[in-house]
C-alpha cells in the first residue's frame, strides 16, 4: 500500500495588518473631568486650608524677622535669617512663659482628671440606674447646653467669691470640672454599648455598684477617656476668659493670659508677639498631630455604639 506523499501546496501567507491602537483604551477627555459635586468639595477644602494656614504662615514668618524687616517688608516676605530665634528667647523670658506653662499644666491636670471621673460616674449612674427623676436629669443636662454661659457669669462669680477662691488656681479648675456637659454625653454613648450582663455577673459575685464601675466600666472606657482628655485639654489650654477673670495676679497667669500681658510692653514689636504666639500654638499642634486618631476613633466608636 503506497501513500501519496505529494504535499499540498501551502496557502500563501497574508501579511498581518498593522495593529490599530484600541480606541477604547485611550481615555477620552470626558473621563478626566470630575463631577461638579466632587470639584466643589475639593475647592472648598482648598479654600478652608488656605484660610487656616495663611494666618499661621504670616505669624511664623514674622516671628523669624527683625524689627527692620517687619517694618520694611510685607506680611509674606521671607526673613533674612531663618535661624533667628532671638524673638523666641525674648518671648519666653520676658513673657514668663515657663511660669505660665506650669500654671496651665496644674490646671489641666486637675480639671481633666476631675472631668473624667465626674463625667464617667454621671454617665454610669444615668444609664445603669432607674430612678424617678432620670428623665428630668437628662432634660436638665440638655437645657444646660442651651443656656448661654455669659448670662450666668455674674452669679458664678458671686459663688466663687463666696468660697474665697478668686485669684487662686482652684477657681478655673472647679469651673472646668462642673460645666462640661459634652463629656457626659460622650461617656454615656460608650456605656450604652457595654453589655448589662457584665454588671449582672459581677453582682452575682458580690460586687457593689462602685466596684462594678471601678473594675468593669471604667477600664472599658479608654477610647472615650482619650477623646475627652484631648478635647477638654485643648479647650482648657486655649481658654482666655476664665483665667483672666478669676486669676488677677501675674504669677498666676496661664498661657493665654501671659501672652495677653506680654502684648502690653511689646505692643509695637510684632515679631516678639508672633514668637510668643508660636510658642503657645506649638504644644497643642504637636499633641493633636500625635493623638488625632484617638479623636476620630473615639467619635466614630461612640456614634456606632
Amino acid at each position: 500500500m503506497t501513500t501519496d506523499r505529494t504535499a499540498t501546496p501551502a496557502s500563501p501567507r497574508i501579511p498581518a495588518s498593522p495593529r490599530i491602537p484600541n480606541a477604547s483604551r485611550t481615555p477620552s477627555p470626558s473621563r478626566w473631568r470630575l463631577p461638579v459635586g466632587t470639584s466643589l468639595t475639593y475647592l472648598s477644602l482648598l479654600l478652608a486650608t488656605a484660610v487656616v494656614l495663611l494666618p499661621l504662615t504670616v505669624v511664623f514668618l514674622t516671628s523669624l524677622k527683625t524689627s527692620q524687616e517687619v517694618k520694611g517688608g510685607g506680611a509674606l516676605s521671607l526673613p533674612g535669617n531663618w535661624l533667628n530665634f532671638d524673638n523666641y528667647v525674648t518671648a519666653f523670658t520676658d513673657g514668663n512663659m515657663l511660669m505660665a506653662f506650669g500654671n496651665t499644666a496644674f490646671i489641666l491636670f486637675f480639671s481633666i482628671g476631675g472631668t473624667v471621673i465626674i463625667g464617667s460616674m454621671t454617665a454610669y449612674a444615668v444609664d445603669r440606674f432607674d430612678f424617678r427623676a432620670k428623665k428630668l436629669v437628662m432634660a436638665l443636662f440638655l437645657i444646660a447646653t442651651l443656656v448661654p454661659a455669659v448670662t450666668t457669669q455674674v452669679a458664678t462669680f458671686q459663688v466663687i467669691s463666696g468660697f474665697g477662691l478668686v485669684d487662686t488656681r482652684w477657681a478655673p479648675i472647679l469651673l472646668y470640672m462642673g460645666t462640661d456637659i459634652v463629656s457626659v454625653y460622650i461617656f454615656l454613648q460608650f456605656i450604652r454599648g457595654i453589655p448589662v450582663s457584665l454588671d449582672e455577673a459581677a453582682r452575682l459575685d458580690g460586687a457593689n455598684a462602685f466596684t462594678i464601675y471601678r473594675k468593669i466600666i471604667f477600664p472599658l472606657l479608654k477610647p472615650a477617656i482619650a477623646t475627652v482628655v484631648i478635647i477638654k485639654g485643648i479647650t482648657t489650654y486655649n481658654d482666655f476668659y476664665i483665667p483672666f477673670l478669676y486669676m488677677h495676679s501675674e504669677d498666676l497667669g496661664t498661657i493665654s493670659t501671659a501672652l495677653f500681658r506680654f502684648k502690653g510692653p511689646f505692643g509695637a514689636h510684632w515679631e516678639a508677639i508672633s514668637a510668643g504666639a508660636i510658642l503657645v500654638i506649638l504644644p497643642t499642634l504637636v499633641i493633636f498631630l500625635l493623638l488625632q486618631r484617638w479623636i476620630y476613633n473615639g467619635f466614630s466608636q461612640g456614634a456606632t455604639k
